[in-house]
């Protein structure tokens, strides 16, 4: 009988929406989202991120106003109690899928140990 990866991949994504760390991100960023002024900020940091990863790619250098500017949002941001909710609830899902992704490749690592 052969194996069908991806009919266990579909019961792994229903169990991370089913886990924990999914509701606690989801419930999070819901408080994110109701107040303005966590919103905006989230907001532009993420853009700031973007832009950064963007120009990274294309293998541009990050004006300094530009890293002064994210270092201003991180400040802010850290201050903010609904995003700080959220960034702890990202690590511990992105922790998660540290540990399915080492269980995940365990059958390969263990091929080329030898």
């Amino acid at each position: 009988m052969a194996v069908n990866l991806y009919d266990y991949a579909n019961q792994l994504e229903q169990a991370l929406r089913d886990s924990d760390e999914y509701k606690a991100i989801k419930d999070a960023f819901a408080k994110v989202k109701e107040n303005e002024e966590s919103k905006k900020l989230f907001d532009e940091f993420r853009e700031t991120q973007m832009n950064f990863q963007q120009k990274q790619m294309q293998g541009e250098e990050i004006p300094e106003e530009d890293l002064q500017k994210a270092q201003e949002q991180a400040q802010a941001i850290e201050k903010d109690e609904n995003i700080s909710e959220l960034m702890n609830a990202e690590q511990k899902m992105s922790q998660v899928f540290q540990e399915i992704n080492q269980i995940i490749v365990k059958p390969l690592d263990e091929i080329y140990a030898d």
